[in-house]
């Protein structure tokens, strides 16, 4: 089973109560549906695991050894499909223990990951617009090891585990970024 949009928003937003983690989950949801449509994924599975990834953040604290076991449990007692719970489950390796093996695995990790980048980089410009982001801005960025030094880089370099550049995912995750409405009053 899996979710429509409109279930699967109320029930991040049953769980998640941070405007800031609420943009980030619609930010890797916009970059795993971009993701899916660049490699003939299906956007809503792509899509909701990117939405829901987080999902228990809040409750686990953010526990490196228990966030994504939990959230990952919820949906899997809720009847979602196995991929997408898998997805989620495996996007924090520490929890998980053990590597992630399949494209969507590594497309959420890396998906997820480089929004914190690019989020980063908006607000260090001036007017902290997503849309005035380019993507060699980005590449840059992800060079400077102590900028947004929380960032895993080798999480972001999984986009080669799904067949894309550094720069050509860059440029699809920016992209999907710009596109979501009223983006910039998050940054406010």
């Amino acid at each position: 089973m899996i979710l429509t949009k409109e279930e699967a928003l109320k029930l991040l937003n049953e769980h998640v109560q941070n405007p800031r983690m609420i943009q980030h989950c619609l930010s890797s949801e916009a970059v795993m549906r971009a993701l899916a449509r660049r490699l003939g994924k299906d956007e809503d599975r792509w899509g909701l695991a990117g939405l829901l990834h987080d999902i228990d953040v809040e409750y686990t604290n953010a526990d490196p050894l228990t966030h994504g076991l939990i959230g990952a449990q919820w949906l899997e007692d809720m009847g979602i499909d196995k991929d997408i719970v898998d997805a989620i489950r495996m996007h924090n390796e520490m929890a998980a223990q053990k590597p992630r093996t399949t494209v969507f695995e590594h497309a959420l990790s890396a998906g997820e990951t480089i929004t914190g980048l690019i989020n980063a980089t908006a607000l260090v410009y001036p007017d902290k617009d997503i849309q005035l982001v380019k993507p060699k801005s980005i590449i840059k960025r992800m060079k400077e090891k102590a900028f947004a030094a929380s960032v895993k880089r080798e999480n972001i370099m999984e986009c080669e585990d799904i067949g894309l550049s550094l720069e050509e995912f860059i440029t699809i995750a920016l992209e999907a970024m710009q596109a979501i409405p009223d983006y910039n009053e998050f940054n406010k």
